[in-house]
């Protein structure tokens, strides 16, 4: 038998044993890397969703974290995986602006990664010190407009998700401010608070309730409909800026090569979780939209399409690669 067939009969094998194999998934505990700290947004989601997961595959789903690096080593650990079915993660929205922002990322997201689909989305939330003059959107433009490279805006880190939405809330308007980044969202949003920044871009669900008090003004989501954790605020793209859209998303992938018949069915489990009553309130409270897509397909194009979005605001900062 010559080289060439031999191969083709070690494939043919190899995919009849892949097909079997994926019949009789899940046969033992499935494990999700949660690529985020515990208490962040990827792991929020997925331990509210695991005993669901569990239920509806019959084996139970472990959540582990893994964070470190922008969420780089949990996802470098997914990557590297045998794509079995029982090593599964979570890839969020920093990881598609990572590949702009960091030299040397050890993985490729589009080759690396099979996609299975997006969980959540949350939105951040632009607000400012009550002292600011400016009430609304169009004002806040119009007082900035006339203030070039004056007002300074507070985000969590340089690349961070509020900052490159920030970025692109600039980029819309035409306006120039100065960035502070901080080491942490909260304590961005104290020094704004204090009036010691004026301006900030940051998770929702973190600034809702200064926003309540009367601490903060919020000017509006950055989501493109408006947030179930608080309706009563307007998205930046009603306020004028239609087209601006810019949240955080907490997703579910395997490492690449995860045969098709284990795709689905984490994929309609997914679904299924995320439909559930109790689970969609539970992620409502945290400030988070279930958002899953038709099709893993559909989850696959929203990387790359986030991936190019993120790349050109990236290099409109000017942020260098660290």
């Amino acid at each position: 038998m010559s080289f060439g067939l031999r191969a083709m009969g070690a494939l043919l094998l190899a995919v009849a044993v892949t097909g079997a194999f994926a019949a009789t998934w899940p046969e033992r505990p499935v494990r999700i890397i949660v690529t985020s700290q515990p208490g962040g947004g990827s792991d929020t989601t997925f331990r509210v969703l695991a005993p669901r997961l569990t239920e509806y595959l019959g084996q139970q789903v472990i959540v582990e974290n893994r964070a470190g690096v922008s969420g780089n080593i949990g996802a470098e650990a997914i990557a590297r995986a045998t794509p079995d079915g029982y090593t599964l993660g979570t890839l969020f929205s920093s990881h598609t602006s990572n590949v702009a922002v960091m030299k040397n990322v050890p993985f490729d997201i589009v080759r690396d990664f099979t996609p299975i689909t997006n969980a959540v989305t949350m939105a951040n939330i632009l607000f400012s010190h009550p002292s600011l003059p400016a009430k609304n959107v169009k004002e806040l433009v119009a007082f900035a407009k006339t203030r070039p490279d004056q007002l300074q805006y507070a985000t969590s880190g340089v690349g961070s998700n509020a900052h490159l939405s920030m970025v692109l809330f600039l980029n819309t308007t035409g306006l120039t401010m100065v960035h502070v980044p901080y080491r942490s969202t909260p304590s961005g949003v104290t020094d704004v608070i204090a009036g010691h920044v004026p301006l900030m871009m940051s998770n929702i669900l973190v600034a809702v309730p200064h926003v309540r008090s009367g601490r903060l003004r919020a000017y509006g989501v950055t989501s493109a409909a408006r947030s179930s954790a608080a309706p009563e605020l307007p998205t930046i793209a009603e306020m004028g800026l239609k087209g601006y859209e810019a949240v955080q998303w907490y997703s579910l992938v395997g490492p690449a090569n995860l045969p098709r018949d284990i795709v689905m069915k984490m994929h309609a489990a997914m679904l299924r979780g995320l439909q559930d009553p109790g689970v969609r309130k539970r992620l409502n409270d945290d400030g988070a939209e279930p958002t899953p897509n038709a099709t893993p397909e559909e989850f696959g194009a929203m990387l790359k399409s986030e991936m190019a979005k993120w790349a050109k605001v990236v290099k409109s900062a000017g942020i260098k690669e660290e």
